[in-house]
């Protein structure tokens, strides 16, 4: 059996855990196959919000496995918050929840360091969620890190000890007034280790292999969004991780023959949530609108989006990459009641009229090219069927799938998991 795989094409915060939520009774198996903490996927069903940060979105679901893939790194103090919240709602997660050996762990100096660098950096600072990302992952590729699996290890705590002291080395280096008190922050750690360490840990690749030659069906689920690749995003306004198809692969250990489906999730506008550039970013009413209307603050960090009108250079650039096959469009009902809307369909990039996502879309390089059409007024929050749409939304999503060659299939008119209407069959 194919793995399909569910991304993010905009800088995050799609609604990408909904999805999974929607879709989990299809599959056997959620795999969360990169990022950290610093996603927020939010989840809305029985009236009830439910916001997780590390566990897979398919864990409400009593049949379903979810694992925490190799690529993902995990800070163990936020991971046991959200096996705490899933214990008040009676959510059996021993059964369902497995967690890769070869994932890394957060230390309380990874989050230390990362305050440090970000204070370091001024005003020329990218607007890290100092969850200690960055500095896990630059422990992974310099190869200094300590993986779940060395929690099984009788040395793992020396290990700790000498990567933390070097920590504290490096924080000293930035020289800038950070005032911790390590040891404190290690009572709750280890703690945290304790409760880690009675989940199961696995051999991930070879558990999803098995699965797949016994006929399991898999979905992987991403986190943050393809603007934020370390690679193909918005450098060096980026995550830490490759958020792409591509670290599916390298995330699970899922060879790329294997690869099904790729589910793409796009908001019907764009947000952007820290620094970094952003063409069709609005600073009048109606951005202040799609912020209000929307509820754009961060799951996981509170902070304001940045709200503009849909990109469609940007998104077709991340179904390229991706290899995008079914798209998946959210937050439909948030456009209700502006007159026009406005979609990006060239740049004017350094003086020429380009169709490509280029190297560099600073604000004095890129100024964004736009077709308009006409809006809706109706409210969609409460519509489940297509033959429902207005017209005017059926315009909208028509030019959509015609400017990208790649079919709508699911439109969401509101956060919770009912409120999810397919356009004809869903492949998978």
């Amino acid at each position: 059996m194919a793995v399909d795989l569910l991304l993010g094409l905009q800088w995050g915060d799609e609604g990408k855990g909904k999805i999974v939520d929607v879709l989990t009774s299809n599959y056997n198996i959620i795999a969360r196959f990169q990022g950290g903490p610093n996603a927020g996927h939010t989840l809305v069903f029985n009236d009830k919000k439910h916001v997780l940060h590390t566990i897979p979105s398919g864990i409400f679901h009593d049949d379903a496995t979810n694992l925490v893939g190799n690529g993902v790194v995990i800070d163990p103090v936020i991971f046991k918050g959200e096996l705490d919240k899933l214990e008040e709602q009676d959510v059996d997660y021993r059964k369902s929840l497995v967690i890769s050996r070869k994932a890394h762990i957060i230390l309380p100096t990874h989050r230390l360091l990362d305050a440090a660098s970000e204070a370091s950096k001024g005003k020329a600072k990218i607007g890290s969620t100092l969850k200690g990302i960055g500095p896990t992952y630059m422990d992974k590729t310099g190869r200094n890190g300590i993986r779940v699996g060395d929690l099984e290890l009788s040395d793992w705590k020396e290990r700790y000890r000498a990567l933390a002291n070097k920590h504290e080395s490096m924080i000293s280096f930035y020289n800038v007034d950070i005032e911790y008190d390590l040891a404190e922050l290690e009572i709750e750690f280890f703690k945290a280790i304790d409760v880690l360490k009675s989940l199961k840990f696995i051999d991930s690749e070879e558990y999803i292999y098995q699965a797949q030659k016994s006929g399991k069906t898999i979905l992987a689920e991403g986190a943050q969004g393809s603007l934020l690749d370390i690679d193909f995003g918005t450098y060096p306004f980026v995550t830490s991780s490759n958020t792409t198809a591509a670290g599916a692969c390298t995330g699970l250990g899922v060879s790329p023959n294997q690869i099904g489906e790729v589910f793409g999730i796009f908001k019907a506008y764009t947000t952007r949530v820290g620094s970094g550039p952003f063409p069709t970013e609005l600073f009048d009413e109606d951005g202040e609108t799609m912020g209000r209307v929307g509820n754009e603050f961060g799951a996981t960090t509170g902070r304001r989006r940045r709200c503009g009108w849909l990109d469609l250079i940007a998104l077709k650039y991340a179904c390229q990459v991706n290899g995008v096959t079914q798209l998946m469009m959210m937050k439909g009902d948030v456009l209700s009641g502006f007159k026009t809307l406005k979609v990006c369909t060239a740049y004017k990039y350094k003086g020429e009229v380009i169709q490509h996502f280029p190297y560099n879309i600073e604000p004095e390089n890129v100024e964004p090219i736009y077709t308009e059409l006409n809006g809706w007024e109706e409210d969609l929050t409460e519509m489940s069927e297509t033959s429902q749409l207005p017209q005017t939304l059926n315009e909208y999503i028509e030019f959509l799938e015609k400017e990208l060659e790649i079919p709508i299939t699911i439109v969401s008119v509101g956060p919770d998991r009912k409120q999810t209407i397919f356009r004809g069959q869903l492949v998978h």
